[in-house]
């Protein structure tokens, strides 16, 4: 949010108009199983598909690649972080 209040905006392309280019093969790996929708905090990168292969890599390593904690930890984490923050996870 900024200092007003206000939600910040970000200009994306809608996740169901990821049916072409770089982007259709990125969707998979991207959408939410439940919504069936790309989380905002992935669709940001829908005008720069290389960030979206990128965060989406990140996202894999710091989820999978940590032996000293466990999956579900780094989950709690995660699901702490994003609830501070007041964002869907």
């Amino acid at each position: 949010m900024t200092e007003d209040g206000d939600t910040a905006w970000i200009e994306t392309i809608d996740d169901r108009e990821w049916a072409d280019g770089e982007l259709a093969g990125l969707r998979a790996e991207a959408v939410d199983p439940s919504y069936q929708r790309v989380d905002n905090i992935l669709a940001i990168h829908s005008l720069d598909p290389a960030s979206l292969r990128a965060h989406l890599q990140l996202y894999r390593q710091a989820m999978t690649g940590t032996r000293t904690l466990r999956k579900v930890d780094r989950e709690m984490i995660a699901l702490v972080v994003s609830t501070l923050n007041r964002c869907h996870y």
